[in-house]
């Protein structure tokens, strides 16, 4: 019986890989098609799911924090003394200033209103934040809507709120604040109201989406409607008291699905693919493992026939009949291996003395040019006898000979001495040519690559925006009320975008720590910015503390500071090497202790955006 199970099991070589890679082929693809159908579906699926689950959140938190910023804003103008004081006592500067165009555009709100504790409206505008321009019908949609604002109930929990509001068939962010003193303290005298409206383009912006804002059709609940190729994401925007007035909506493609269910499609594909693999390293092991052998047995024993040179085969210990053919060959040919080694210790000597002999070729050949210049040199006759020249002067020194001999002496002397000038300014000339040969190649083995200093990459940015969102971060840094005024236009410069932000910025704090030191309440910063030439000037000036112009060199010392007990901050000297670092200075000037300080910066103006724009 055991004779006969025995006798079942394949002992060809060829046999056993076959049974063995087919099994491993159908285990293979069995597994893939288990682990597509029970994994990798259902992940795709749950992925799907948490990434519309992220959009939805993302739009929440785009929603709020686009309503945050207009609380933040009307929170700032409801604790605040002097809209404490117009509310009391309404007056026309008061709404000149606060309500002008270019402090609701720095705002970026496009209305404002003052409502009294009854419910009455002190002064309410509505501007266009692209034009500038007064709009009643909107003005008179946003007093409606003030109207229905029950103000008790939205600053129950807080002196200030923001929700979502519809003008029509628009979609505002309003946000209202109590009017209270600028420490918190007094009986509210009436409410602050901003808008500021959110369109479609804006959502979209804001999730780095296509979205877009359905009036009719609001959602109490995120509603998903799923479709072959996207999913429809509705979330709503809430208004006063949490009601939804409308849906943010947009379209999620189904990308992970669409994979999942190719994955899918691909398993019977992946499958019969492996099952063609399998047979075709099952084919391509039979040939390595059992036919090549054999092979370079016979063409190894024909080689010996041939040549008569009985070299053993070197194979891999193989337990097999081919291991066992190897062994019997290579057992009459062990006599041999020594005479291999000899012939192999012989041809590395004849290969080490061919190597000597091309390297003195190779010597010689160098030194060829050299021998020949100067055989040429050495062989090269003088120009005129030496002692055919000795023996005329000597002859012109003696006063006894006749004029025609000391002639023809004169004649032979002139022309020996102008051979020798030609011969020695031949010479010079080689020897010229020579150390400009020599003189290049010392220039150019001793000569050292200089590593130039880094500097920033520079880019062309406005730095009209970079003042305005440094000004924005600066009015509300800070115990001190500042008022910043600045251009509106563009201002098109060359530099980094970053490092001049981190410039300006410790600008502005420097500029709002110097009217702090003053003792007053609050101050101003102007900035100013002109082209000069090529060059663009920012000139930011505060009416702070100032300094002694004397002083003015200490400033930019490393370490140094005017302020007690400061620290952290980049420093005037950072702010100056880095300035330099990008093609620009900065400078700063004062006329005095008490009297403000300025802080001039200049860069190059970017000559292809200004082309562009007079185009």
């Amino acid at each position: 019986m055991f004779d006969r199970i025995r006798s079942r099991i394949p002992r060809s070589l060829g046999a056993k890989l076959v049974a063995i890679l087919t099994g491993v082929a159908l285990l293979g693809a069995a597994s893939i098609t288990l682990l597509l159908a029970l994994v990798i579906t259902p992940s795709f699926d749950r992925l799907e799911a948490q990434a519309i689950d992220g959009h939805v959140e993302r739009t929440r938190a785009a929603l709020t924090e686009y309503a945050s910023k207009v609380e933040a804003s009307v929170r700032d103008y409801g604790d605040w003394n002097e809209s404490y004081d117009y509310m009391g006592a309404p007056n026309r500067a008061f709404e000149e200033d606060s309500f002008a165009t270019s402090a609701m555009v720095n705002l970026g709100v496009n209305g404002m209103a003052y409502v009294r504790p009854d419910g009455g409206i002190v002064i309410a505008r509505w501007i266009d934040l692209e034009t500038g321009k007064d709009s009643p019908q909107l003005r008179a949609q946003l007093l409606a809507e003030i109207r229905r604002i029950d103000f008790r109930r939205a600053l129950a929990k807080d002196n200030s709120a923001s929700f979502y509001a519809r003008l029509g068939d628009r979609i505002a962010a309003i946000g209202i604040a109590q009017v209270r003193r600028t420490d918190g303290t007094g009986d509210p005298r009436g409410h602050v109201v901003m808008a500021r409206m959110i369109t479609s383009q804006q959502l979209g912006n804001l999730l780095q989406l296509r979205a877009g804002l359905a009036l009719n059709a609001p959602v109490s609940a995120p509603r998903l409607d799923l479709g072959e190729r996207d999913i429809a994401v509705a979330v709503p925007v809430p208004g006063e008291g949490g009601d939804s007035i409308a849906s943010a909506t947009f379209r999620v493609p189904r990308d992970l699905s669409r994979l999942g269910r190719n994955m899918l499609q691909l398993a019977v594909v992946g499958t019969t693919a492996l099952m063609l693999l399998v047979m075709a390293v099952l084919s391509v092991m039979i040939g390595r493992l059992v036919l090549r052998p054999l092979n370079r047995v016979e063409q190894h024993m024909g080689v010996v026939r041939g040549s008569g040179n009985l070299v053993p085969l070197t194979e891999a210990p193989r337990r097999d009949e081919i291991g066992s053919l190897v062994d019997s060959f290579n057992a009459m040919l062990v006599q041999l291996k020594d005479l291999r080694e000899q012939v192999e210790a012989q041809s590395f000597k004849l290969g080490q003395s061919e190597s000597a002999v091309a390297v003195m070729h190779n010597v010689r050949n160098a030194l060829n040019p050299i021998s020949t210049v100067l055989s040429q040199g050495l062989g090269e006759a003088p120009a005129t006898d030496r002692a055919l020249l000795d023996r005329a002067l000597s002859e012109l020194a003696d006063d006894s000979i006749p004029p025609a001999r000391r002639q023809k002496l004169v004649a032979f002397v002139a022309a020996a001495l102008s051979s020798e000038a030609q011969a020695r300014d031949a010479r010079k000339e080689q020897l010229g040519i020579g150390r400009d040969a020599l003189h290049n190649v010392l220039e150019i083995i001793g000569r050292q690559q200089e590593q130039a200093h880094e500097r920033p990459p520079l880019e062309t940015c406005d730095v009209t925006d970079i003042v305005a969102r440094n000004a924005t971060i600066a009015r509300y840094s800070g115990a001190s009320s500042i008022a910043f005024h600045f251009p509106s236009t563009p201002h098109w410069v060359l530099a980094n975008r970053v490092l001049l932000s981190q410039v300006i910025g410790n600008l502005f704090s420097n500029a709002a720590e110097a009217i702090a030191a003053t003792g007053r309440e609050g101050g101003s910063i102007a900035v100013s910015i002109r082209e000069i030439g090529d060059r663009m000037e920012i000139r930011i000036t505060d009416d702070g503390e100032g300094f002694d112009p004397a002083n003015a060199p200490q400033l930019f010392q490393r370490g140094y500071s005017t302020r007690v007990n400061k620290s952290g901050g980049l420093g005037l000297h950072w702010c100056a090497n880095t300035m330099v670092a990008m093609g620009g200075s900065l400078t700063l000037l004062s006329e005095g202790v008490g009297i403000g300080a300025s802080a001039v910066l200049e860069l190059a103006a970017s000559d292809l955006v200004r082309e562009d724009v007079a185009a």
